[in-house]
């Protein structure tokens, strides 16, 4: 597929050029040369960040595209950087990756990764056989190991939630039933959670009723991420 960005040149060839700059970098740049995967993660989150933004923003093809390609270079540093080691290259990222969506996607291929001669499985299906396969790599020990511990903690949140669901875990005993200081915000989450108060009725309400504990918490000199993520380290 091409647009109005592409050169024509084969993927490979651009990854392959991308690559060997990278390495050159590397070999001349004092900078570049000073990277380490750690001073790297604080570039890799905003770079990320900075992918959602132009992707909710609607920004042109040409920004989304540069953004992509700002992340991109993070994974070839990171590539970079193991190789330099003998520990892996970029090669062995994509394999894989590869390995992974074929062994993850078994709707569409075939243990050896030949195409399947028909796709017969439903979206809810390909989801169930998803996490199924997720939950056969993934070490004994918590249903929520796994879940990164760096997310933002609202994210973070919901995703453990939604790990909760599909595993039949509670999360009842963690909900928290109270908050310090008074005011509508923090009595309205509370009587939500425990079914005695309509929850919010959509996103929006949802959003400001978020943005209100958050301010009461500033209010209080509380700091509301850091005290949801110490809440969510308390899980099993």
């Amino acid at each position: 597929m091409t647009g109005p960005l592409s050169t024509g040149a084969p993927a490979a060839q651009a990854i392959d050029a991308l690559v060997g700059v990278i390495a050159a970098l590397r070999e001349r740049c004092p900078w570049m040369a000073a990277l380490t995967h750690e001073s790297l993660v604080t570039y890799l989150i905003e770079e990320s960040y900075e992918v959602v933004e132009a992707i909710e923003g609607s920004h042109p093809d040409a920004a989304l595209a540069g953004e992509l390609g700002d992340l991109l270079l993070q994974v070839v540093l990171h590539a970079q950087l193991a190789a330099e080691q003998d520990r892996f290259d970029l090669a062995a990222v994509a394999e894989l990756l590869t390995a992974k969506m074929i062994r993850r996607n078994p709707h569409v291929f075939a243990p050896d990764g030949s195409l399947r001669e028909s796709f017969p499985a439903t979206v809810a299906e390909i989801e169930q056989t998803w996490h199924a396969v997720k939950q056969t790599e993934r070490p004994e020990g918590s249903v929520f190991a796994g879940i990164p511990a760096g997310l933002p903690a609202l994210v973070r949140a919901a995703k453990i939630m939604d790990r909760a669901e599909r595993a039949g875990v509670s999360l009842a005993g963690f909900v928290v039933s109270g908050a310090a200081g008074s005011g509508e915000p923090a009595g309205c989450a509370a009587g939500a959670a425990s079914g005695e108060t309509k929850p919010p009725a959509n996103e929006s309400e949802l959003g400001a009723l978020l943005f209100a504990v958050v301010r009461q918490a500033h209010s209080a000199g509380l700091d509301p991420e850091r005290a949801l993520r110490a809440h969510l380290n308390s899980l099993p």
